[in-house]
């Protein structure tokens, strides 16, 4: 089998990050398998190459090793995502010449007027599929006054999944009303691509990510289904939140490993206080363990079923 941790360097690795990276890792290694690290930086706005390498620093502070990735190399030419482009542009030709994409011309206005609130079992973001039966005449025609996003052709359909930590989910995709933007007009490339695009060609076989995630995973089947590869297996974790219910984030203080590493915390005790989230250790004051102790130790996937952890007073 084989795992990944694929974090956007848009700030330092915080909490949640590492509570992503723990649950992959021992899951990944305790199933003798393969693990890769790829940044996923192509939103090329927000994503900086500094806070990818300083990312990567602080994996390798806290103990963890990956067998594919940045520094130490693999069958990949890159796992940097903003030096894979060129693969999504050959994907995104591909569907195109299947006359399974269309240009859509609405701005964010437009498609943020006709969005409805998700409920569960629906996808977040809804669309009208406005653009999507223009004729070539229309194309051209708009073609000249502004540059596309290009949307996907939704099938109507249901897909069912088996999450390992969340359950048996079900979700229906309706088409006009789920097709998804595959490319922005900007040039950047959607998660759901990216993602799916990478994970076929990296081999993975198991994704560990977290609950805010979940709705995205019928997108991505879907997606999978269109270039004929087999999906990996899912677990979506409960996301680390405050007492506020505030999730933990890098926009919140003193929850990065760089500002725990100020405070004198050892990844040691970073690890215990995740740990016993996890159900690895017993509850202590004070705890202290190692990855290589962690990779005997089994998750209580029990405790992973809620959709969040309360974290307050531990960092």
């Amino acid at each position: 089998m084989k795992g990944r941790f694929a974090p956007s360097p848009t700030g330092y690795i915080h909490l949640g990050n590492v509570w992503i990276v723990l649950l992959s890792y021992l899951s990944t290694r305790q199933q003798q398998g393969t693990y890769v690290v790829r940044i996923e930086d192509i939103d090329l706005q927000r994503s900086k190459r500094d806070y990818g390498e300083a990312l990567l620093d602080d994996l390798e502070w806290l103990g963890f090793d990956w067998d594919e990735g940045p520094r130490v190399g693999g069958p990949q030419l890159s796992y940097w995502q903003s030096e894979r482009l060129h693969l999504y542009d050959e994907v995104l030709q591909s569907l195109g010449d299947r006359a399974l994409t269309y240009p859509c011309f609405c701005n964010r206005t437009r498609v943020q007027s006709i969005a409805s609130a998700p409920h569960r079992g629906e996808i977040v973001h809804h669309y009208d599929g406005h653009c999507r039966h223009l004729t070539i005449s229309e194309v051209e025609k708009r073609m000249e006054e502004k540059v596309p996003s290009y949307r996907v052709k939704v099938e109507t359909g249901t897909f069912y999944f088996d999450d390992i930590y969340q359950g048996e989910q079900c979700y229906t995709l309706q088409g006009g009303i789920d097709d998804f933007v595959l490319r922005r007009g900007d040039g950047m490339y959607a998660y759901n691509l990216a993602v799916v695009i990478d994970d076929i060609q990296m081999g993975i076989t198991e994704v560990v990510r977290g609950q805010d995630l979940l709705d995205t995973t019928p997108q991505q089947l879907y997606l999978y289904n269109l270039l004929g590869a087999v999906s990996p297996r899912y677990s979506h974790a409960p996301l680390l939140i405050d007492s506020d219910g505030h999730r933990l984030s890098k926009r919140q203080q003193s929850i990065t490993i760089r500002e725990l590493r100020a405070l004198q915390w050892e990844p040691n005790r970073i690890l215990g206080e995740l740990a016993m989230l996890a159900g690895l250790i017993q509850p202590s004051s004070n705890p202290r363990i190692s990855l290589d102790e962690l990779l005997e130790r089994s998750i209580n996937t029990e405790l992973l079923k809620q959709k969040s952890i309360i974290v307050d007073g531990v960092f």
